[in-house]
C-alpha cells in the first residue's frame, strides 16, 4: 500500500518531508512552520514561514 501525497493547497494539516507543517487549526503565526528535523527524527525549533516559501507538494495529511 503506497501512501498519497497532497498539494500545499489542499492540506488543512499535515507535515512535509522536509520540515514543514501545515496547522490551520492553529492560532496564525503557526499555521505554517519551519522545523529542525535532528538525526534522530525529532522535530525541534519551528519558526512560522510564509505559505510561498513552502513546497508546493509532497505533502501528508493528519487526519486526526
Amino acid at each position: 500500500m503506497t501512501e498519497s501525497t497532497f498539494k500545499a493547497s489542499d492540506v488543512a494539516k499535515g507535515f512535509h518531508p522536509e520540515g514543514y507543517r501545515i496547522d490551520k487549526t492553529a492560532s496564525p503565526l503557526d499555521f505554517y512552520t519551519k522545523w529542525e528535523i535532528t538525526p534522530e527524527g525529532k522535530w525541534t525549533n519551528p519558526k512560522p514561514v510564509s505559505f510561498d516559501s513552502m513546497p508546493r507538494e509532497g505533502w501528508y495529511k493528519e487526519e486526526h
